[in-house]
C-alpha cells in the first residue's frame, strides 16, 4: 500500500529562470522549454495515480498543473499559500543588480539570515503557509497521492517546516530543479518522511 503521499512539484522553466532573474510572486509565464518539461513530468507523475491536484495561483505553476490535469482529468485547485516566497524589492532583478542596489540585505541573505529585510518574506512565514497546505492535503486525501504544484523555495522550506528540520540544515539542501519534485509520506508509525528529494 502506498500510504498517504504528498508530492511537491516545481513549475517548469521560465525566461526569468534562464536569465537568473528573481521572480518571487511576480507572475512570469512558462517558456517553451517549461511547457515541454511540464508535459514530460506530468506523464511520470500520472503513473503515481494522484487523486488530488493543488496549485499555486501564479501562472507558471498553474500551467504546469494543467499539464497533469490533461493526463489525469483531475481538476486543479488553486491556493495562494503555494506561491513562491515574496522577494520584495529584489523581484525583477538579477543577482548582480541586487548586490549593487541592496548590499546589506544581500549580505544577510548570504549569511543565511531567515529575515534579510527589504520586503523579503521571512522564511518561517513561508514554511508555515506551505506546510499548512501539505498537512491539509494529507487530511483531505488519506491513503492516496496528492500533487501540489508550486515553486522551488516553497518546496524546500515547506518541506523543512513539515519535517521540523533545523535552520542550520537548510543551506545544505540543493535547490529543486524545474519540474522536479519532493515526495513526502505520512504514516502512523513514523509521521512525515522524505521519500524522494529533487526527483524527476
Amino acid at each position: 500500500m502506498i500510504g498517504t503521499r504528498v508530492i511537491l512539484w516545481r513549475h517548469g522553466n521560465t525566461d526569468w529562470n534562464a536569465a537568473h532573474r528573481v521572480q518571487g510572486q511576480t507572475d512570469v509565464p512558462l517558456n517553451d522549454l517549461g511547457v515541454r518539461q511540464a508535459t514530460a513530468a506530468a506523464g511520470k507523475l500520472a503513473e503515481r495515480r494522484p487523486t488530488l491536484l493543488l496549485s499555486s495561483d501564479l501562472g507558471r505553476a498553474a500551467c504546469t498543473a494543467d499539464a497533469l490535469a490533461e493526463v489525469t482529468g483531475l481538476p486543479p485547485e488553486q491556493d495562494r499559500r503555494l506561491r513562491e516566497r515574496a522577494f520584495g524589492l529584489w523581484e525583477t532583478l538579477t543577482t548582480p543588480e541586487i548586490k549593487e542596489r541592496f548590499p546589506d540585505s544581500r549580505a544577510r541573505w548570504e549569511a543565511a539570515d531567515p529575515d534579510p529585510g527589504d520586503g523579503i518574506e521571512p522564511l518561517p512565514d513561508l514554511g508555515k503557509r506551505v506546510g499548512e497546505v501539505v498537512r491539509e492535503a494529507a487530511e483531505r486525501n488519506p491513503g492516496a497521492v496528492s500533487v501540489l504544484t508550486t515553486h522551488g523555495g516553497s518546496i524546500k522550506y515547506g518541506t523543512a517546516a513539515v519535517l521540523g528540520w533545523p535552520d542550520e540544515m537548510l543551506p545544505t539542501l540543493a535547490p529543486i530543479g524545474n519540474c522536479h519534485w519532493v515526495e513526502l509520506q505520512l504514516d502512523a508509525g513514523h509521521g512525515w518522511r522524505v521519500v524522494t528529494y529533487n526527483g524527476s
